[in-house]
């Protein structure tokens, strides 16, 4: 399954009991009408990959909200079963992250770096985040056009997490390639991934090694100075190295889907676009809609049930693998009103593209700023931004786990450029 089925079909004879399938197909085609169609069908549907793998669907908001704050729904790998889908394949020492943890271990782990991701830390970073926003928009005014994934989108969460974390300019490595290889696997060439994989561990192994030997003001170094002292919140030395690994995938991940949704969601209702560009200060709550609207994970970490549960009125057996479709639940009907409609004053908004429960997002406050600044810097300075290639050449991963845009090529009349 290469991570979440995504390159897969759902075999017509592959329904357990009464359980619709779902096609994974249409769901890299169009996922918004399938996940309409299969809430229609059922809240819960039987998925399989290309490789065999299977899971269950889940996409009605309120069993999504539910399931993903039940604790019988574990996150530990070694509570699924063999044979079924289990996520990324990762070496131990990166495996070991907040993602594949469930209490005490997650509190304990979480409770270590939710300093960093404090209301005041958060708010001291915004000055040098639109700073960071409009030297990378600088690098590019001139020419009139460019990749807004490439250019803007990306390398801004790239650059704000490295320093987070104290990754010093000229040691940041291809983080966006190897990333790339790890959530959308190349069925043709899985080396690929395995090589990303090998290559993201010795980065942080040396990272971490290089801290120790010359300790910064930065998020790693406190961490690695936890990991040493000892006592009662002693990190493993793999749940270190996991713990830098997943901060910087997940600072990166999520913000530059984000962002890069928002702008699409944007150029396709100008009239939106320009009333957020008159009045920036609308932009933090418009930024919860676009997170609605254009989901950048469609699926949260997978579970695995502890025991036989229920969800929606189906058994899913204990060991089996749960997905829960955070794209379906936020454009669902029965939770919000007309959901496929972009509306930047819906209130409240309740959506659950960064979560729900003791696993909701620890970036969430860092991922919204980041949104925020980013569109507030754009549209104020490139007032004519506009698609540079017709709309249904967009091309997005081939993956329905995350929902980002490969590319965004964009113009603006540079004439029209002001400063902020």
């Amino acid at each position: 399954m290469q991570n979440t089925a995504e390159s897969g079909t759902t075999p017509p004879d592959e329904p357990a009991g009464d359980v619709p399938a779902a096609d994974v197909a249409a769901l890299l085609a169009d996922p918004y009408a399938e996940y309409a169609r299969l809430r229609q069908a059922g809240p819960v549907h039987r998925i399989t990959g290309s490789d065999g793998l299977s899971a269950w669907l889940v996409t009605r908001y309120e069993d999504v909200r539910q399931a993903l704050a039940d604790p019988r729904l574990s996150l530990d790998k070694k509570n699924g079963r063999p044979g079924n889908y289990s996520g990324m394949r990762l070496p131990p020492a990166l495996d070991a992250n907040l993602g594949n943890l469930d209490p005490p271990d997650h509190t304990r782990v979480r409770r270590l770096v939710t300093k960093a991701f404090t209301p005041r830390r958060i708010e001291q970073l915004r000055d040098p985040v639109r700073q960071l926003a409009n030297d990378l928009l600088d690098a590019v005014a001139d020419d009139g056009r460019a990749d807004l994934i490439a250019a803007f989108a990306a390398p801004l969460p790239i650059t704000v997490i490295c320093e987070l974390l104290g990754i010093p300019a000229r040691n940041r490595p291809d983080f966006r390639s190897w990333t790339d290889a790890l959530i959308a696997p190349d069925p043709e060439r899985p080396e690929l991934a395995r090589d990303a994989a090998g290559n993201m561990l010795r980065f942080y192994t040396e990272l971490i090694a290089a801290k120790r030997a010359e300790p910064g003001d930065d998020l790693l170094s406190d961490l690695v100075r936890v990991r040493d002292a000892g006592g009662d919140d002693r990190l493993s030395e793999d749940e270190l190295t996991s713990l830098a690994f997943i901060i910087h995938f997940g600072g990166y991940e999520n913000v530059v889907h984000l962002i890069g949704n928002a702008v699409v969601a944007l150029l396709d209702h100008p009239e939106v676009l320009e009333e957020l560009r008159r009045n920036p200060a609308k932009l933090p709550a418009a930024v919860e809609e676009f997170a609605r609207y254009d989901a950048p994970a469609s699926l949260a970490v997978r579970r695995f049930p502890l025991e036989d549960v229920e969800i929606g009125g189906v058994t899913v057996p204990a060991g089996e693998t749960v997905l829960l479709s955070l794209a379906s639940a936020n454009r669902d009907p029965e939770q919000f009103k007309d959901p496929d409609r972009l509306d930047p004053h819906r209130v409240p908004s309740g959506h659950l593209s960064l979560g729900h429960g003791i696993h909701y997002c620890l970036g969430a406050p860092l991922a919204r700023m980041e949104t925020e600044i980013a569109l507030t810097v754009l549209l104020g300075r490139f007032p004519g931004l506009s698609l540079a290639v017709p709309r249904d050449e967009l091309r997005r991963r081939p993956t329905i786990r995350a929902h980002g845009l490969i590319s965004l090529p964009v113009f603006w009349h540079p004439e029209k450029r002001t400063g902020i």
